[in-house]
């Protein structure tokens, strides 16, 4: 969010906070890119500020709650209610103090999404396909007026990426199931309860090597029954999912141009050894 929209986004947070009987007098920004999220005081309570056009928020909080209430690993919801204030959509989650700032261990971190993904099997909620997800991406890099710096033959390329890596995961025929969507280390806390997932609104079905595909390399040795050949191409679709997203004339990820040109780099080098 540029700076005038973070200092309403923060005031719509306050405010939330505040109808709810928490005492919020001052706010700290945790991270800022297509929605906002805070740190308040003194209640400390963690609040995501979506603007209201923002698709999937009251899904977030819906999973979120159902998967606390099967015991999976979580971050818990301060409220059940997505709170309008003004233009924004707002959520009040526990705020969690990082115990550590050193990655989580692969074992650990694969035990975590493995009890995820058993919660997730528990709850009956209708969720997107993961091919929902890569059409979004799809129609991105087709739609010129959308991605204008994305020059004509890396468009080529990243379309061809995308066709090709989503009928091959598609393909599969491996069981399906309700994921995460981005199970990356960015969405999973290190608490002094172990690691808790955060970030919900992602949530979609499909083989659990989309997951993976989103967690570190190492982690996927420590999960069980794991497709090689299906990883692989998860992880070739979702690098051209978030390649995709980054040459976005709106998209407000931290230096995500340079990280457009890099993947495309790492794309066509994987390709190349593929091929």
């Amino acid at each position: 969010m540029q700076a005038y929209e973070t200092q309403r986004a923060t005031q719509a947070a306050m405010s939330s906070a505040s109808l709810l009987g928490l005492t919020a007098h001052d706010a700290v920004v945790l991270h800022n890119s297509n929605k906002l999220t805070l740190r308040l005081q003194p209640c400390d309570v963690l609040a995501r500020v979506a603007p209201s056009a923002h698709r999937g928020v009251q899904f977030e909080v819906d999973v979120a709650q159902r998967l606390a209430e099967v015991g999976s690993p979580v971050a818990a919801l301060e409220s059940s209610e997505v709170l309008v204030r003004d233009d924004y959509l707002v959520t009040l989650w526990a705020y969690y103090e990082p115990v550590t700032t050193q990655a989580i261990p692969d074992a650990e971190y694969a035990g975590a999404l493995e009890r995820l993904h058993a919660g997730m099997r528990r709850v009956d909620l209708p969720a997107p396909h993961f091919t929902e997800r890569v059409s979004e991406a799809q129609r991105l890099v087709n739609d010129q007026a959308r991605t204008p710096e994305l020059a004509d033959p890396d468009r080529v390329f990243l379309a061809g990426t995308l066709d090709r890596m989503r009928r091959a995961v598609s393909e599969s025929g491996h069981r399906e199931q309700l994921l995460h969507g981005e199970p990356h280390p960015g969405n999973l806390l290190s608490t002094r309860t172990g690691p808790l997932f955060i970030d919900f609104e992602t949530c979609c079905r499909g083989p659990i090597e989309f997951d993976l595909a989103h967690a570190p390399d190492e982690v996927a040795d420590h999960y069980p029954n794991v497709d090689r050949q299906l990883l692989g191409d998860c992880r070739s679709l979702m690098l051209a999912m978030i390649t995709a997203w980054r040459w976005d004339r709106g998209d407000q990820f931290p230096d995500g141009h340079r990280l457009g040109v890099e993947w495309l780099s790492e794309l066509r080098k994987a390709t190349a050894q593929s091929g």
